[in-house]
């Protein structure tokens, strides 16, 4: 299982809201939750919850991931569907033991899902590590947020009770509560799409630079020059003293 993000939700995270709204001095310490560890899956089609884990057992030859159960969960980003297990690991000296069946105390039979049978060593006694988990309904979950237990059995003799408490319940629901809870809302209120008058219609000036430019046509005046100067006419000549007599031009 590739892990592309790993984050912690728990309970108190959940109510932080409310909480901050009132004085501290006022709050009541309250009990750390147990955490709830998410992993992206298959490209994010799907959300993996996996809920805080509880030995049932002694450690198997004080080895740690051994003998132990926790809530599975996943959701279907595409379709909002959920489906939850109870997980178990168990390792054990003699067998193996062959697991068929799981039901609750109110003998509410339950789906059994084998997942993997390993073979540790056989050198003072063959002992085996086993997987398998129960699927347990939303509606079944959600019912027993209270706690519940249930019983495996196998068809050597051999029962394994588990007892499922109220807050790993409670952290698992209420994690998946919040992603999904998140996910509505982005599907509500998607981003605005960029505001199409910000971007500039055209392009910047380019910088000025200390290189002279190649020469070029110089730029065309705004009003063409006129074709020809138009000529200034002549000054009238100065009048004649008084008594002068004009002489009639020859006749021809």
């Amino acid at each position: 299982m590739t892990k592309h993000f790993l984050a912690s939700v728990t309970l108190a995270l959940a109510l932080g809201g409310c909480a901050a709204l009132q004085p501290e001095e006022k709050m009541a310490p309250r009990p750390q939750a147990p955490a709830v560890e998410l992993t992206k899956e298959q490209g994010g089609r799907f959300i993996a919850f996996v809920g805080q884990k509880q030995q049932h057992a002694a450690k198997f030859l004080d080895v740690d991931d051994t003998n132990y159960f926790c809530l599975r969960s996943w959701l279907d980003n595409k379709t909002g569907e959920t489906a939850h297990q109870l997980y178990i690991e168990d390792s054990y000296y003699g067998g193996p033991y062959m697991w068929n069946g799981v039901y609750d105390t109110a003998d509410t039979k339950l789906k059994l899902i084998p997942i993997s049978r390993n073979q540790i060593s056989c050198d003072q006694g063959c002992s085996f590590a086993d997987e398998f988990a129960a699927e347990l309904p939303e509606d079944y979950l959600r019912a027993h947020q209270d706690g519940f237990a249930v019983t495996f059995t196998s068809t050597n003799g051999k029962t394994l009770e588990i007892k499922v408490p109220a807050d790993m319940v409670t952290a698992e629901l209420t994690a998946v509560d919040a992603v999904k809870d998140i996910a509505a809302k982005a599907k509500a209120n998607p981003p605005a799409p960029p505001d199409a008058k910000a971007t500039p219609t055209t392009p910047p000036a380019a910088t000025a630079s200390s290189t002279p430019a190649a020469s070029s046509p110089p730029a065309e005046p705004s009003t063409p020059p006129a074709a020809a100067a138009t000529p200034t006419p002549p000054e009238p000549p100065p009048p004649l003293p008084a008594g002068t007599v004009v002489p009639a031009p020859p006749k021809s």
